[in-house]
């Protein structure tokens, strides 16, 4: 391998604050592991942009560079499974948290972590669907393993122009669901009809003056990307016998509820991590992705290519919750 220095997006602590810039990187400044890859690109993800800004809850320790996805070329390894020239993705074990991550051009990773990418998806595919598609699809996974089969079942799918949210329709839309219902902050009617909802409700529609402890059973099944008030909203509304799975909390993480919906109601609440998910499971994820998703639906989520340069910019849209869709950095 010649590279020896390269571009990162780097995370500091800055007096009372701290500052993400791109800064020139060597080897030095990444954390260990046995496989170096050449990043091609890496998706931008809430938790991303949670990592730049002080108090964000996602990193701890300083410098690093954040970037919870990575998708490129194996340089260097010495794992068993891997060779160099592999096409791999890595999502989640803590990179860009604890350990340096995406947002650079080269990353240095245990040799566990890789993902060989299946043939049926590629490498900007790969990186629009990032953790954001391994958690909607973990999901829709639980969602099934609690009852979820009907395709006429009445799914609703919250933080639906979100990553997590839009390929969630999208993949729920390729299995060949058909009452699937998206709840957005943004009644993007367009975007969300064209990628596979088939109604859709505000936030300010959705919600009541007054949440009680039951109510009229509107909703199979539900895959939550927001948490915080809107579950609590959401819980009294599902159907005998349903699933909620939980995935995110960008609505805030208290959760106000009943005992009722689950002993009168004997509904599931099911919690989603896609952070530490065994690579058997990623694997059969990825796979299920090459043979399952639509790809013109994945077409019409879209992903923006931005620059490294341009992340501050993406970041900013994200925390004010005005972000469509998916953006991907490609380096």
């Amino acid at each position: 391998m010649t590279v020896t220095t390269f571009k990162s997006l780097v995370v500091e602590e800055v007096e009372d604050t701290v500052k993400a810039s791109v800064k020139t990187c060597t080897l030095a400044d990444l954390s260990e592991g046995e496989t170096i890859i050449k990043t091609n690109y890496s998706g931008i993800n809430y938790k991303d942009a949670l990592a730049t800004i002080k108090n964000g809850g996602v990193i701890r320790s300083y410098p690093m560079i954040p970037g919870i996805d990575a998708v490129g070329e194996v340089l260097e390894t010495t794992a068993a499974n891997l060779k160099v020239g592999d096409i791999v993705v890595i999502t989640g074990k803590g990179l860009g948290v604890t350990h340096t991550g995406g947002f650079s051009e080269i990353i240095c990773v245990p040799n566990d972590w890789p993902i060989v990418l299946p043939k049926t998806v590629t490498e900007k595919e790969a990186a629009s669907i990032g953790t954001a598609g391994i958690t909607a699809l973990e999901s829709i996974s639980e969602l099934e393993r609690n009852g979820l089969s009907d395709k006429e079942a009445r799914i609703l799918v919250t933080g639906a122009t979100g990553g997590v949210g839009s390929i969630g329709i999208a993949m729920l839309k390729s299995l060949g669901y058909k009452n699937i219902t998206a709840l957005s902050r943004k009644k993007n009617e367009d975007f969300l009809l064209s990628i596979g909802a088939t109604s859709i409700i505000s936030l300010e529609e959705f919600m009541p003056e007054k949440i009680k402890p039951l109510q009229k059973q509107a909703y199979d099944f539900v895959l939550d990307t927001v948490g915080g008030e809107i579950v609590s909203a959401i819980l009294p509304q599902i159907n005998y016998g349903g699933a909620i799975t939980l995935c995110g909390n960008a609505s805030g993480i208290k959760l106000s509820t009943t005992v009722l919906p689950f002993i009168l109601r004997g509904i599931k609440m099911v919690g989603v991590d896609s952070v530490q998910l065994p690579n058997e499971k990623k694997e059969a994820i990825w796979n299920r992705i090459g043979q399952d998703l639509d790809k013109e639906l994945l077409q019409k989520i879209g992903a923006v290519e931005e620059p490294l340069e341009n992340i501050e910019t993406i970041v900013g849209s994200l925390l004010e919750g005005t972000h469509s869709g998916r953006t991907i950095i490609k380096m």
